[in-house]
């Protein structure tokens, strides 16, 4: 797929932000940039060639129409920014989760922006096939879902001190909940929002930070099923894997072996389907359907606002239910 007319604004030139723009050049479009920090403006050009780079915003808004919008800054920021891009009717892929809290995102529901939701897992083929293969009945009825990712901070940005990472604060919106809350998407994608949960969202470790690293949940659903899922920022080696308990088997995806694996006996027998897709392809799975989006080709999101907004709705009632002590109800 190539698309070398179209010209889109990165919002925020960190390593997302850097990312996504590194794909959309190889995408054929012309790519700008906005970064309030210069010296992330100069990493991302000396990445490849950027038509402009901006320090404000409505500076770059205003300097030419674009034909769409990738926001890449920290959460807090996301909701302004969403407003300010989709004022010009275009199309906005905007990283998760889509704000801090739900509330915050009703403005969003009067604006109208056009909004495709960068919960990458979802073009990620072992996930995908993961789901497929569970909503096809071939483990049975299911009855239990964990989902884990465990993760020590310190890691992910081994060029930066984690400290000055965005992740580190919770009034920009870091911490293990609100960043891993793609496996509270994964949950709502997969099975369905939940009837209520039973959460702990807490500060455990010596990592130096205000947000929270580690989460806890029990979510219960109409059917009977529950879902256990473990988020931590803490964790070596690192951890990402969703298992499903079913009434004829088990299910598992494991990132770390990039498979898809299933047991039906009581032993440590499992059947693999392994996978040969490395990490970016489900950023330019996201990027190819913001250009569909862009050009016509496609007329809804398959991540869109009102999913956003339903994860940031369980990403509440775990706040309420840890600072609670009870079960909190989901929003229907």
């Amino acid at each position: 797929m190539s698309a070398p007319n179209l010209h889109l604004l990165v919002i925020g030139l960190g390593s997302a932000g850097k990312r996504h723009a590194r794909n959309l050049r190889a995408l054929g479009c012309t790519v700008s940039g906005f970064d309030p920090r210069a010296d992330r403006q100069e990493e991302a050009a000396a990445e490849g060639p950027l038509e402009s780079t901006f320090s404000d915003l409505n500076e770059a808004l205003a300097a030419t129409v674009y034909d769409g919008f990738v926001i890449a800054s920290p959460p807090s920021f996301h909701v302004d920014q969403i407003i300010a891009a989709g004022a010009t009717g275009r199309w906005i892929l905007c990283e998760k989760p889509l704000s801090i809290n739900a509330a915050s995102c009703r403005r969003l529901e009067a604006a109208g922006a056009k909004v495709l939701l960068g919960y990458t897992y979802r073009w990620w083929p072992p996930v995908a096939e993961f789901r497929r293969r569970l909503q096809s009945g071939e483990i049975g009825a299911v009855r239990h879902i964990r989902f884990v990712m465990s993760a020590h901070l310190a890691d992910w940005h081994p060029w930066e001190r984690y400290q000055d990472f965005f992740m580190a604060n919770k009034e920009q919106g870091g911490g293990a909940l609100l960043d891993e809350s793609h496996f509270l998407d994964l949950l709502l994608w997969i099975s369905g929002k939940p009837q209520s949960v039973m959460a702990s969202v807490d500060k455990i470790s010596d990592l130096d930070i205000s947000a929270d690293d580690n989460v806890d949940v029990i979510a219960s659903f109409s059917n009977g099923m529950k879902a256990n899922l473990h988020l931590d920022l803490i964790g070596r080696p690192h951890q990402r894997h969703i298992i499903a308990v079913g009434e004829t088997g088990t299910l598992m995806w494991s990132y770390e072996e990039n498979a898809v694996k299933l047991s039906r006996t009581g032993e440590l027998n499992w059947a693999d389907q392994v996978f040969t897709c490395e990490r970016n392809e489900m950023f330019i799975g996201a990027a190819i359907e913001l250009l569909d989006l862009i050009r016509g080709i496609r007329n809804a999101p398959s991540c869109s606002l009102e999913d956003g907004i339903a994860a940031l709705e369980v990403v509440d009632a775990c706040r309420q239910s840890s600072a609670s002590g009870q079960s909190i109800r989901v929003l229907p």
